[in-house]
């Protein structure tokens, strides 16, 4: 297993971004992500953000949203630096995610947090705690809804997800550390968070998250 800071590789980065744009049924879950986070929310963090795709579109609908979007890697902080060069109301941070996340901001700094395709390569233990750190995050009634990839219950079906994308087993990212979403839904429950469901899914594309109360 691999570490997610192979991301720091400006290579291993921006093959990412070539393909993100690419994956199969990610802009529906976005539309969904769109739906759920609330109109009137001021504070958005965009955990592993990449080049800032998903906050920028939360922010076309809500563009009084203050914005923090962080990631590890140089290559993906520079385009989300680029993306965000004319909007003063976002601020991008260099964050790893296996680092706590009380180094971006205080408890209820957000009224709502999202993540993108970005968990997945944090190990299971720091996953949970993670979780846990952004219900610290988060003022009551703040939302967190994370659009992931999750495991398949079987090799088979993992198999024929690649092949659904059009890839072998072989084009796994080495970084990616998967688990089912029925576990994570269930940390979420154990935390604290109220209102938790797999809001949508696609194979091994899954939409989950909870409001805090």
């Amino acid at each position: 297993m691999t570490s997610i800071k192979e991301y720091n590789s400006a290579e291993h980065a921006l093959g990412y971004l070539a393909r993100a744009d690419r994956i199969t049924h990610r802009a529906a879950g976005e539309a969904v992500v769109l739906e759920l986070v609330p109109p009137g929310v001021r504070r958005i963090l965009d955990l592993g953000a990449g080049d800032g795709r998903l906050l920028a579109l939360l922010r076309i609908d809500r563009p009084a949203a203050r914005g923090v979007a962080t990631d590890l890697s140089p290559t993906m902080l520079d385009a989300a630096r680029a993306r965000f060069a004319e909007d003063p109301l976002v601020a991008v941070v260099a964050h790893d995610l296996d680092d706590p996340l009380d180094a971006l901001g205080a408890p209820g700094a957000f009224d709502a947090v999202v993540s993108c395709f970005a968990i997945h390569h944090c190990s299971h233990a720091r996953k949970r705690a993670l979780y846990a750190e952004v219900f610290e995050l988060l003022e009551p009634g703040g939302v967190f809804y994370n659009l992931e990839h999750v495991s398949s219950p079987t090799p088979e079906l993992h198999e024929a997800f690649f092949a659904a994308l059009g890839m072998t087993l072989a084009d796994e990212d080495r970084t990616n550390q998967l688990l089912d979403v029925e576990s994570q839904a269930a940390w979420l429950r154990e935390i604290g968070f109220a209102q938790v469901d797999v809001f949508w899914k696609w194979r091994e594309l899954a939409l989950f998250g909870g409001v805090k109360p």
